[in-house]
């Protein structure tokens, strides 16, 4: 058994980018934290009500326990100006969680997305992760999220060019589905790529990759063995 940890930079990062190997991890018999890292609500009250926030909140949970999740752990960082809040201590924080629940696996979003909030917490993930003393994580993965991911800027640096595949089976990519389904207030319509179709069509796009039916991609950022 293992514990899992999904860093987030805001609620529905996590299903978009891994809900069906979340789900795979718990089946496995391995512990799954989840890790909210924003409030709307501080970084902008008069764009973000902080009944928005409650109710995008509820959505996590009910989708998390749907999956199977073991701790879902809400902080208060300010959405969507993470750029302009302390680095450090966002990492204290999530360093913290990571000895407390003695996590091994971190998935985290890719640095190259569009929104700066993921760019912010790629970087604060990495230093919470740091081989440096009694340090317990010894694999790191970054996900691609559709509406962040795909918008990248067009340089090589930038790009998700997944070098990890994942092959789910079809009731781990339907928990995916029905978990994102608890997202009502995110979730729009086809063609955009936050839609039930656009998760579809990547899922089987990732998957012919490997010549499975479907799959979740991640590009490995750090693997130890030991």
């Amino acid at each position: 058994m293992s514990n899992i940890l999904i860093i987030a930079p805001h609620p529905d990062d996590e299903i978009l980018g891994c809900g069906a190997v979340m789900r795979k991890h718990v089946l496995e018999g391995d512990d799954v934290y989840v890790i909210i890292m924003t409030n709307a609500h501080v970084g902008d009250p008069e764009l973000y009500k902080e009944e928005v926030v409650a109710s995008v909140r509820s959505e996590a949970l009910e989708a998390h326990e749907l999956l199977g999740v073991k701790k879902t752990i809400f902080f208060d960082f300010p959405a969507p100006a993470l750029d302009q809040f302390p680095k450090y201590k966002m990492s204290a924080k999530v360093s913290a969680t990571i000895s407390e629940y003695n996590i091994q696996t971190v998935y985290i979003p890719w640095r190259g997305d569009i929104h700066i909030d993921h760019k912010v917490v790629y970087d604060i993930s990495l230093v919470a992760c740091r081989p440096v003393g009694d340090y317990s994580v010894t694999r790191i993965l970054a996900y691609e999220t559709l509406s962040e991911t795909e918008w990248c800027s067009p340089f090589g640096s930038e790009a998700f060019i997944p070098n990890v595949f994942v092959s789910v089976t079809f009731d781990e990519f339907t928990s995916k589905i029905d978990a994102m389904k608890c997202y009502k207030s995110q979730l729009r319509d086809f063609p955009a790529s936050r839609s039930i179709e656009s998760l579809i069509s990547l899922s089987k796009l990732r998957g012919s990759t490997i010549n499975k039916q479907r799959a979740e991609a991640f590009m490995l950022i750090r693997n130890i063995v030991v």
